[in-house]
């Protein structure tokens, strides 16, 4: 059993940044599935939005996001991230971050913040390090995180289940609001698959973070890594915690379409300085589908494109930059530009071939902007959480803001309660009589069927009778996986399988439970807003 003050789950910028705070405290563990620099932070390349130029306000950028949001955002949330936004900016400059700047047109060697702008946003306001910028964040956070000797990181290593007292049989209190306190279900650890060992270690700590990110290896096309399973989503529903508006899954309107490229994403930000959505014909679109054409929000966008393809039956659209002059194109996208050129697909002379894929999870573990779930000591932030930020439709380039305010905002929390001490009696694993799996066919097979079902069934247009098909279909292979599980020893493969088969459950058992169409969630059955459902969250808990 490994015992210390706080336990951080995933190694992303919400993780970090709450490590690094807290570390003053006592000791942090920071577990992560693959290596330390593997996760959706390190693939960001738009930048974050923030308000940091004297033509913008922060009414301007929190009127953008509650517009993307389609009525579901949280305005005090939604105000305080916004709020907040710079102060943690100006920490991470401190901490060596680079952001991208650009020579005043007027004032010869003076010069300010490159401000990108994106599909949403009324004003240019998001701070940037080229295309690469969640690699340069992660770069950052990593080094001060390696200075920190009260910060210990496990690399390989796979989060299987948190222990709680309840499962504990220590009693519960069901249904408390976000923030329950000492009395109620309280997480006092975490089961771990060590990779390399195969063993199963305990780790308990007063204090667990989940900031595992998001879900999008659910679907079959995803802009996200291999470690994007939702496993903090589904670990948190095992637990008793209450999940909220699953169903608004984001897809990222311009995947690359390439047969050897693996999920590359041509960042919102190609469209933000001038890229032009065009069908395989080369006839400009998005006129017909929103005023802001290329620039309109990302689920109109992402729908708009569905709907071209479908009409013309051509595998993909095309983003077009051609007419910006060749330089500036190489040095605002050079990861993108070196990236297409090795698929032979030079950016300045031939328009980009693009799908839309999955991208990022609105909803989550249910928490308030200090990430606090409904189970004492348990906390939430980043893409795993549903604070309320980003309502039906996250805004571009609010995600790396959110995780980091509300990052900031937990570990504050955290410091602010009295010390928490580390159980010192939990019951280490039980394999039981669990066989090593000699059918890794049966995994691969159910792996693939999840992931094929939700894209035909639960994607960008759902009806309801798809959804259904889908519930029936996942009930199903829950039996076999749950099988599975006991019969034989975990493997990571298995416990991502696990993992997914509980989201895919939660955003098809979400979707019908709205019924109407609203943000990112498109019914046929239902294809316009219902004001019933404005301000009503979808919340569901085990059981």
């Amino acid at each position: 059993m490994k015992h210390f003050d706080c336990i951080v789950l995933g190694s992303g910028i919400a993780g970090l940044t709450f490590a690094l705070k807290v570390a003053p405290r006592g000791r942090v563990a920071i577990i992560t599935k693959k290596n330390r620099a593997e996760s959706n932070t390190n693939y960001a390349q738009g930048g974050i939005a923030a308000v940091t130029s004297k033509e913008d306000s922060v009414e301007m950028h929190v009127r953008d996001t509650l517009q993307a949001g389609a009525g579901l955002c949280k305005e005090d949330v939604v105000r305080t991230i916004v709020q907040e936004g710079p102060a943690r900016i100006a920490e991470l400059i401190r901490l060596g971050m680079k952001f991208s700047e650009r020579e005043i047109p007027t004032e010869p060697g003076v010069h300010e913040l490159d401000l990108g702008k994106e599909g949403g946003h009324s004003k240019r306001r998001i701070l940037h390090a080229k295309d690469v910028t969640g690699r340069e964040i992660e770069r950052g956070l990593l080094s001060a995180v390696a200075a920190q000797s009260r910060i210990e990181m496990f690399e390989n290593h796979l989060a299987i289940d948190l222990i709680t007292t309840s499962k504990l049989g220590q009693g519960a209190t069901p249904g408390i609001s976000a923030g329950g306190k000492a009395g109620s279900n309280r997480c006092v650890g975490v089961y771990v698959l060590n990779k390399k060992t195969g063993l199963v270690e305990t780790f308990s700590a007063g204090t667990v973070l989940l900031a595992t990110g998001g879900c999008g290896k659910v679907y079959l096309y995803t802009t996200n890594p291999d470690i994007a399973t939702g496993d903090g989503v589904a670990m948190a529903y095992r637990a008793g915690a209450a999940v909220a508006n699953m169903e608004f899954i984001q897809f990222h309107p311009t995947c690359l379409y390439h047969p050897k490229a693996k999920s590359f994403l041509i960042s919102e930000a190609v469209r933000g300085e001038g890229g032009v959505l065009r069908t395989v014909e080369g006839v400009e679109f998005m006129d017909q589908y929103h005023p802001l054409k290329s620039l309109a929000p990302r689920d109109i966008v992402a729908r708009a494109i569905d709907s071209e393809m479908k009409r013309s039956g051509a595998d993909f659209v095309l983003l077009d930059i051609t007419h910006k002059p060749a330089k500036f194109v190489i040095e605002r996208f050079p990861n993108i530009y070196q990236t297409c050129l090795r698929f032979g697909i030079d950016i300045t002379k031939e328009p980009i071939p693009v799908v839309p894929a999955a991208h990022y999870q609105c909803g989550g573990v249910l928490t308030n902007v200090d990430g606090e779930t409904d189970i004492a000591g348990l906390y939430a932030v980043g893409e795993v959480a549903c604070t309320g930020l980003h309502g039906a439709n996250r805004l571009a380039s609010n995600s790396l803001l959110e995780a980091l305010v509300c990052a900031h905002r937990a570990a504050q929390r955290v410091l602010a309660e009295p010390l928490v001490l580390p159980q010192t009696t939990l019951p280490n694993w039980e394999s039981g009589k669990a066989a090593n799996p000699d059918e890794q066919v049966v995994i691969s097979h159910n792996w693939d069927e999840i992931r094929r079902l939700m894209w035909d069934y639960v994607g960008i247009v759902r009806t309801n009778k798809r959804l259904e098909r889908a519930r029936k279909r996942i009930a199903n292979l829950q039996e076999e996986i749950q099988e599975y599980y006991w019969d034989f020893i975990v493997t990571s493969d298995l416990l991502e399988l696990r993992n997914i088969a509980v989201v895919a459950e939660l955003i098809v058992a979400s979707a019908l439970q709205r019924p109407e169409s609203r943000g990112l969630h498109y019914n046929l059955d239902y294809p316009n807003p219902d004001p019933a459902c404005a301000q009503r969250d979808t919340v569901l808990r085990k059981g």
